[in-house]
């Protein structure tokens, strides 16, 4: 019954504020590139191949909705794979000379039984920036493995744990100087019947961690956060340069429904740089870096840090995602991308990441765990800048293949 009530409560109040919002979009500190008629996208190859023709001349006060959509098949968690629906919109909400792109993302997936998951996230830039609001809204039933805490256990000695996970996450931040941004959010992580096959052992005897692992328990975490952003991001979608700083300290109180206080730290940065910045053409370095971490004693295992699931789940490219687990968690990333067409149609990138965590059989900041990879871009709309993302990523005892809409940072 609570698990339900709060699925009606955290959509009814998402509904609420989608239709309330007049719109949303951070100040621009860098103009997006508004001339695209060079560049070449899908949905330019459709028209050519179609002999349509467009008539209306392109709108440039930024009022126009481009979206983007993929239908594609995708392992996930757990094991298996799943029938995946990626829909994009990108919208400026204000002149684009001095608001940033707005986004939603909705990306449902099924796998034909009892598994499936409703994700949708959005960061919406009110006119001149004054003030970002950023949600993220997920109902997922699903099992996923667990490796313990550190490196307790090897790859092969994974654990499947099953749970019907609920999330709620809203925040709004206003601008107080260029690029500069301060503001609160709520948080809501509820994972219920939490639990592993009768055949398989007890989560609380595999990760030897007390705390949200018993048989069939609720795990609830509800939370209050301060946050500070400095965004001179182009365009989300596909940076091309400037900084991303983020920082956001989550205090879980008792009065809230925690049955401990805890509190988390997570510090974000994304830098861009592109090597000729008078050409189109794309050929950058992109890094990424951030530092998770916990604080309490009594923090429920799910809820500590751990590989893929920062706000994006998009970190740990060449790991399964839980890979890795502990309460202090330092990834860092770097990706070269570059165009292989003039046009822009297609590129490709290469990445190599690393993360440590603390726990078992691993100290922190001394055990590194290393993954590496490539991936192809095809341009899906230019208008927005959206990629489709097709990456292969692999390390010690694992390799996959993933694909999205968007870069991954």
């Amino acid at each position: 019954m609570k698990f339900t009530l709060t699925i009606v409560l955290i959509f009814g109040i998402s509904g609420a504020l989608f239709a309330q919002s007049p719109g949303n979009v951070l100040e621009r500190d860098t103009k997006v590139r508004a001339d695209t008629n060079k560049l070449l996208d899908l949905i330019d190859v459709g028209r050519r191949l179609l002999h349509i023709r467009i008539r209306k001349p392109e709108q440039t006060e930024g009022k126009s909705v481009y979206f983007s959509a993929l239908p594609f098949s995708n392992q996930v968690p757990g094991g298996g794979t799943a029938l995946v629906t990626s829909t994009t919109a990108g919208f400026y909400l204000g002149d684009r000379a001095d608001t940033y792109i707005s986004r939603v993302t909705f990306t449902p997936y099924w796998n034909f039984k009892q598994r499936y998951g409703l994700p949708i996230r959005s960061s919406i830039w009110l006119p001149r920036n004054r003030w970002v609001i950023t949600g993220d809204t997920r109902l997922m039933i699903y099992p996923q493995y667990t490796w313990g805490l550190g490196r307790q256990y090897k790859q092969d000695e994974k654990l499947l744990v099953n749970y019907s996970y609920i999330r709620f996450y809203q925040q709004a931040l206003k601008r107080l100087a260029r690029g500069f941004f301060m503001g609160v959010g709520y948080h809501i992580d509820y994972r219920a019947n939490v639990r592993t096959n009768a055949d398989e052992a007890l989560l609380a005897d595999y990760t030897k961690y007390p705390y949200g692992t018993g048989q069939k328990i609720d795990s609830y975490s509800s939370g209050l956060s301060f946050n500070t952003l400095f965004d001179t991001r182009n365009n989300s979608f596909n940076p091309l340069d400037g900084y991303y700083v983020s920082l956001q300290y989550r205090l879980n109180p008792v009065f809230l429904g925690n049955k401990n206080q805890w509190s988390s730290l997570y510090l974000d940065f994304r830098k861009y740089i592109r090597f000729d910045p008078t050409r189109e053409r794309q050929n950058m370095l992109a890094v990424w870096s951030y530092l998770w971490k916990v604080i309490g004693n009594k923090v429920p295992y799910l809820d500590l840090p751990s590989i893929g699931w920062e706000d994006y789940n998009r970190s740990g490219r060449g790991f399964d995602q839980n890979r890795f687990r502990g309460r202090n968690l330092l990834y860092v990333e770097t990706e070269y991308r570059r165009d292989i067409t003039n046009n822009g149609f297609l590129g490709f990138v290469v990445f190599a990441n690393a993360n440590t965590v603390s726990g078992p059989k691993s100290t922190f900041l001394l055990s590194w765990n290393p993954g590496a990879g490539a991936g192809l871009r095809i341009k899906m709309n230019k208008k927005s800048g959206t990629n489709i993302a097709l990456n292969y990523g692999f390390s010690k005892g694992y390799s996959g293949v993933k694909l999205t809409l968007g870069e991954v940072f």
